[in-house]
């Protein structure tokens, strides 16, 4: 769908599909995508100067902050990046460098462009990639020359039979292509006419699949470079090998596939032939730095108090002032070119459970200006993410033990009882939100799962009733101790 047709109301209406609840969250994403599109119908000299307004949201974990992110990030078809501050602290200052973010962002957006082009090039691939495997199969005639040498065609001889079997098609150690029964090519036979159309219909029949051909592929270059990678640069290992790559020469190697091997082979091939390069990069850096969107998890991880000013926790300051120049705007240097950080969205995320947003630096507090909590999720919220989403956990169960023939249904008091299962561990254990209800969907289906393909018949016929949820959870609460390692 278009960026102009997702109206701020349409977009909580498509969040809704997925994630129950926290609707002051979903309003506020929904009018931050909406304000990409304005931004990009305002004159050009307004247009740089209007930044995006940066969202933190705090809540507790397994309420919906990621999946917010992700959802909104995939209506928009934006390169979407997500990212834990933490990883920036590891032993000190020895974590990531704060900028890789940004190159990690565009290189999404480039494997973004390229799958599109990719899909829009799709018939023009698997036609090219067709004629090489025909190529193969039966050469094309030489221009100028003559009629093969009196080589008998398949022209000459009955029909192919359309169901030749695999066996009868493949070649054979003489260099012969038997297509069927008392039907045979010499290896130098000129494809012409219709004999090249019997292969092709053979072939998209599928009736070539098991014969072998022989192909002139092109082979990758070594990873020369991959030594450089343990020195912590790890971009310097990536970009040298592109480098040694676009340097030496293109190699060949003649393998011996399938046919289906082989086509599946030369349409990556011919995939590749046919993307431009400089407008994939082009397309790829515009989009990371208009429509691109990072999320920072955990962002309450590098706050530090008065009391943790020194000792190994002194870089958590230093990551946030890190951070300030790629969230107020910069320029990262990339392996495909300058990219700017201005228009970029980022969202932030945090439990801040023993901080609070206002213990970050003044900066950074200034470049997230929506601020939006996220509340706890209560039994009555549980209950609706098991039923109401279109992927929910109850249908994606149903739809994996349906591969084995097992149909299963639940009881409406059956999940009720396990959303009261997962509000009361969250109660007495730590609060991990909707993530607990995979423990206890799991617990419930975990016996199912293991005998599913041993069931037969009636037994395929699967009814969870309520008893069947309390007789599998039984126990599992009534030791809190217990109860924090198994939950």
């Amino acid at each position: 769908m278009k960026l102009e047709s997702l109206t701020p109301r349409e977009i909580v209406a498509r969040l809704d599909r997925h994630i129950v609840g926290q609707a002051a969250a979903k309003k506020a994403v929904a009018i931050a995508l909406r304000n990409r599109w304005r931004r990009q119908q305002l004159p050009p000299e307004l247009r740089d100067e209007v930044a995006p307004k940066n969202i933190l949201l705090i809540g507790p974990t397994g309420v919906g902050k990621t999946e917010i992110a992700r959802r909104l990030a995939a209506l928009a078809r934006a390169p979407f990046l997500k990212v834990e501050a933490s990883r920036y602290t590891e032993v000190g200052y020895h974590g990531r460098d704060v900028e890789s973010m940004v190159r990690d962002l565009v290189k999404l957006a480039v494997n973004l462009v390229e799958r599109e082009e990719a899909e829009q090039n799709a018939a023009r691939a698997e036609k090219n990639a067709e004629e090489r495997l025909l190529d193969a199969l039966l050469p094309r005639p030489e221009r100028g020359g003559g009629g093969g040498g009196g080589a008998v065609t398949v022209e000459e001889e009955a029909p192919v039979a359309p169901a030749a079997p695999a066996a009868e098609i493949a070649r054979t150690p003489s260099g012969a292509i038997p297509l069927a029964a008392g039907e045979a090519l010499p290896a130098g036979a000129e494809g012409g006419g219709n004999t090249r159309e019997k292969f092709r219909r053979l072939l998209r029949a599928g009736q070539l699949d098991a014969a072998e051909v022989e192909l002139e592929l092109s082979v990758s270059a070594e990873p020369l470079a991959q030594v450089f990678s343990t020195m912590g640069a790890e971009e310097m290992g990536a970009e040298l090998e592109e480098a040694f790559a676009r340097m030496m020469p293109r190699r060949t190697r003649r393998r011996r596939l399938t046919v289906a091997e082989a086509r599946r082979v030369l349409l990556a091939e011919e995939t590749e032939k046919l993307l431009d390069r400089e407008k994939v990069t082009r397309e790829a850096v515009e989009r990371a730095e208009n429509l691109g969107i990072i999320f920072i998890d955990e962002l309450d991880k590098i706050v530090g108090g008065a009391r943790e000013a020194w000792g190994p926790d002194v870089s958590r300051e230093g990551v946030q002032r890190d951070l300030l120049p790629i969230v107020e705007g910069t320029t990262v240097v990339t392996r495909y070119g300058n990219v700017r950080t201005e228009h970029i969205l980022f969202i932030a995320a945090g439990a801040f459970h023993a901080h609070k947003p206002s213990d970050l630096i003044p900066e950074l507090q200034g470049r997230f200006p929506i601020r939006v909590e996220l509340s706890a999720l209560k039994e009555a919220d549980l209950l609706r993410i098991l039923k109401e989403p279109e992927n929910s956990l109850l249908k994606q169960y149903q739809a994996l033990l349906a591969t084995e023939g097992v149909e299963l249904a639940f009881e409406e008091r059956a999940v009720k009882r396990m959303a009261e299962y997962a509000a009361l561990a969250n109660s007495r254990a730590e609060d991990i939100g909707a993530r607990r209800l995979h423990t206890i969907v799991e617990k419930v289906l975990g016996e199912l799962s293991f005998n599913a393909p041993d069931l037969k018949g009636r037994e395929k016929k699967v009814r969870i009733t309520e008893k069947y949820v309390a007789e599998r959870l039984a126990g599992i609460l009534a030791d809190q101790d217990l109860a924090k390692y198994i939950l």
